[in-house]
């Protein structure tokens, strides 16, 4: 029996408050399926969610269940940028995740669809369906389009960091900020909202081919109507999310992220979602799967494209087939078939035929989009994981928006205990080339963990710095971030770690082949690794912890509890 029916017995209230709502005695006697949603007018991503989880309830009707809609918006980074919101962000997602446990054990539904888009939405509604374990579909609200000359949001910080150095003119910066967004969906580059749309079908909890769909496109409709069919056969068949999502699955992700350069940010999300299905995922997983794994994707912000036009080469299913030697093709998904049996199907119903017809007007073909496995963009994946004296808990790289010229350097230490502080010294142009420009205190136990995203634009488009000075922070960075911007240090300066006590001129060894990361001088002065530790110890016992930033709410709540960066950074 299903479990929605189980409780009607125990419950003899909840056939009349349903009633009250308009169910009929028939519709008590069908699976339950909630469509659960970020919908809110909070930011692009969401705003168009609302007609994807109507069409998803029709679906889920038609097939003889009966659909309930449950609503718990995000916000949005970009919005949340400059103030003290950018700190309530990562807090967010656990939040969320908590929130649509509440809505399913509150009431118990038989399955359920789970629409989303954006940063920490998507990893959200991926937690709480691991934790819940319940037969689910994911459906992601897509892309937004890119607006005149393929403007996309990214650009935006290189125009601010431009307009306040007085390269551009207020005019021209009004403009740019009034095309970058044209449209619904998540934005138009391979930042975290993307990838981790892209993350949810690599681990088999989506429709196949549907992550990343044009927003305002017809197609994303049909998919949000097809996904509440599905959770009805899912809850039909008893078909969990935990029955579809191992280990496995999550080094299928790994090795997808490593192949679309996707954001630094999911070393926070993957290994959050992990645990929530009962994996245990580090860091070190991802720099192991990454060293030698073919980096395709020709998309912003380190490629050419905007991201509608990964959807136009294939999607998702397109880069698998190009990685297939590197995936578990046995895995199950949420069509109960096997990843190698849903990419053959995509095959014999012109899947990829379709989608090529919308590159015909850019003259592109899919290979200018998505790389051959065998003439890939790079060969060593995308993210690297640090260690050494300043980071022996790790540190994240995206090495492939990295400057040659720095993958290997010796820089000078400008330490700061806020990101305000160094946006400022950056553009007074207090910072040198050379510099290593830390932002401690902004990890999950100091601030909440706010990406540096200022920062590491006013560095990255700055000629005489974007190629010589490296951003170090316990905090993370946008996945729209440029240039060798290392986040996620841990230990983070909050508990203590060796990033808390680096000091003026201290020079920093940064070694991204060898994966090293380390203070390798004291005072300008090179020191074996023994004399670092000594002086380190030395500086520890005069160490004093600042005073916590927050004494109450929920940023109280999640710094209290809040897990290492390397470990998800997630309310423990």
């Amino acid at each position: 029996m299903l479990q929605s029916q189980e409780i009607r017995k125990t419950a003899p209230e909840m056939d009349p408050l349903r009633m009250g709502m308009g169910w009929t005695a028939e519709d008590l006697e069908k699976p339950q399926i909630i469509i659960e949603s970020t919908f809110g007018d909070s930011h692009p991503g969401s705003a168009g969610l609302l007609e994807l989880a109507q069409r998803a309830k029709e679906g889920a009707d038609a097939a003889g269940g009966k659909a309930a809609r449950y609503f718990v918006t995000d916000i949005c980074d970009g919005m949340a940028q400059g103030h003290d919101g950018i700190n309530y962000s990562l807090a967010s997602r656990d939040i969320i995740a908590n929130m649509i446990e509440i809505h399913v054990k509150a009431t118990t539904f038989d399955s359920g669809v789970f629409i989303c888009s954006c940063d920490k939405g998507v990893p959200a509604h991926l937690m709480a369906i691991g934790r819940l374990n319940i037969p689910a579909v994911v459906v992601t609200g897509g892309v937004m389009d890119a607006g005149p000359d393929l403007l996309t949001l990214e650009q935006i910080g290189k125009y601010s960091a431009m307009y306040q150095r007085g390269e551009i003119t207020q005019e021209e910066f009004t403009w740019y900020k009034h095309h970058a967004c044209p449209s619904c969906g998540a934005c138009g580059f391979m930042g975290t909202a993307s990838t981790m749309q892209i993350m949810a079908e690599a681990l088999g909890l989506m429709l196949p081919g549907s992550a990343l769909m044009p927003a305002t496109s017809v197609e994303l409709l049909d998919t949000a109507r097809a996904a509440g069919r599905q959770a009805v056969w899912l809850a039909g068949r008893g078909l969990r999310a935990g029955d579809i999502v191992t280990r496995r699955s999550f080094e299928n992700a790994i090795m997808v992220h490593a192949a679309i350069s996707g954001s630094t940010n999911s070393l926070l999300h993957l290994p959050a979602i992990a645990r929530e299905f009962g994996v245990k995922l580090e860091g070190r997983d991802f720099d192991r799967m990454h060293r030698g794994a073919r980096y395709l994707l020709d998309i912003r912000p380190a490629g050419r494209w905007p991201a509608q036009f990964l959807h136009y080469a294939g999607g998702v299913p397109a880069v698998m087939e190009e990685i297939r030697s590197s995936l578990h093709l046995d895995v199950m998904t949420v069509t109960g078939q096997t990843l190698e049996r849903n990419l053959a199907e995509l095959k014999g119903t012109g899947f990829y035929e379709k989608r090529a017809a919308y590159l015909r007007p850019w003259n592109l073909k899919r290979e200018n989009i998505i790389r051959p496995f065998e003439n890939p963009l790079g060969c060593d994946g995308a993210i690297a994981v640090l260690t050494g004296n300043l980071a022996p808990d790790g540190a994240v790289v995206k090495h492939t928006a990295v400057p040659r010229e720095m993958f290997k350097a010796v820089l000078r230490a400008r330490p700061f205990d806020s990101e305000e502080e160094a946006l400022q010294a950056v553009l007074r142009r207090d910072i040198q080339p050379g510099d290593a420009v830390f932002i401690r205190c902004e990890g999950p136990k100091g601030s909440g963990m706010p990406e540096m995203f200022y920062t590491t634009e006013a560095i990255a488009s700055d000629p005489g710095l974007g190629k010589s000075v490296a951003l170090i922070t316990d905090g993370r960075f946008s996945g729209a971030s440029k240039g060798p911007a290392i986040g996620h240090v841990s230990p983070e300066a909050a508990s203590g770690g060796p990033i808390a006590l680096v000091e003026e001129g201290d020079l920093i060894e940064l070694d991204i082949p060898a994966r090293v990361l380390r203070v390798s001088g004291i005072k300008g002065k090179p020191m074996s690794e023994e004399q670092i530790l000594s002086e380190l110890e030395k500086r520890r016992a005069k160490w004093k912890p600042k005073v916590p930033k927050y004494s109450g709410g929920v940023l109280k709540l999640f710094t209290d509890r809040a897990v290492s960066p390397m470990q998800g950074g997630y309310m423990g």
